[in-house]
């Protein structure tokens, strides 16, 4: 099976994400994710930048396509500047998007800032990845993270595709309604498991959970409309693949593991 990493972060010289990738089995290093997607079946992957758009070009290997993020420091940028400076990326092949945080920036994303971002999107082809859902650590605030924020933006802009990283979770409902209404909104599966675990024992434990999550994903048809990815270090590799292969039907597995993507980054 040909495989698509929708969703990984790739910051030599961050040592929590060092620590992370240990903590689930691996090593952080270029080498060892190269050997890694060779062995799984990986062909393509998109790294989700935390850069911001007037640094540097992202660290990214050739192996690798990413997001310009706009997670830190854009703010300071008039929207002239940011819009030239995001352009840049997006002119590169292997830059496939663009990377919200309105969860972390305190920002809804039906922002007037974020409008002619929408627009060079649409003119590139290329999508914009949101962080939806829950926030990691108590300085995010959930309001801006809610899937449900997203509509207004999609219905805006339908010219543009969006992407719901990690489903939205937990408000899943919301997720699959917004992706269901608005033929311009897909989503990826990242970052719903954390570390290594024992997958017999993580699905007794939280059946309730996961019988809820299949009921979604497979809301109104939208296996078609969801993406593989891990976000990456936070999991084990192998183990995420066994972990989607157990809650997509097969008969989707060629959709939700590569073709979605492919399509959605045009990679």
């Amino acid at each position: 099976m040909k495989i698509i990493d929708a969703h990984i972060h790739f910051c030599p010289g961050i040592e929590s994400f060092r620590m992370l990738a240990e903590q689930a089995g691996h090593r952080y290093t270029e080498e060892h994710l190269q050997a890694e997607f060779s062995r799984l079946g990986i062909e393509y992957a998109v790294v989700m930048g935390n850069r911001a758009p007037d640094e540097d070009v992202p660290v990214c290997p050739g192996f690798l396509h990413y997001c310009v993020g706009l997670d830190s420091g854009w703010e300071q940028l008039d929207e002239q500047r940011l819009a030239e400076l995001v352009e840049q990326h997006l002119r590169r092949p292997d830059c496939v998007g663009i990377k919200l945080y309105p969860g972390y920036r305190h920002r809804y994303v039906g922002d007037r800032r974020y409008a002619p971002l929408y627009e060079l999107a649409a003119q590139y082809d290329k999508p914009v990845a949101i962080h939806t859902g829950a926030t990691a650590g108590g300085m995010g605030l959930l309001k801006y993270a809610h899937p449900l924020t997203v509509d207004e933006a999609a219905a805006q802009f339908p010219q543009t595709r969006f992407v719901l990283c990690h489903f939205g979770n937990p408000w899943l409902t919301d997720a699959a309604a917004v992706m269901e209404k608005n033929e311009n909104v897909f989503a990826d599966l990242s970052g719903l498991l954390e570390g290594r675990v024992d997958m017999d024992t993580l699905f007794q434990e939280n059946e309730g959970y996961f019988s809820l999550l299949r009921t979604w994903m497979g809301y109104a048809g939208g296996y078609e409309k969801l993406m593989y990815g891990t976000d990456w270090p936070l999991v084990n590799l192998e183990q995420y693949i066994a972990f989607i292969a157990r809650l997509v039907p097969e008969c989707w597995h060629d959709k939700v593991f590569y073709e979605t993507a492919k399509q959605v980054y045009s990679l």
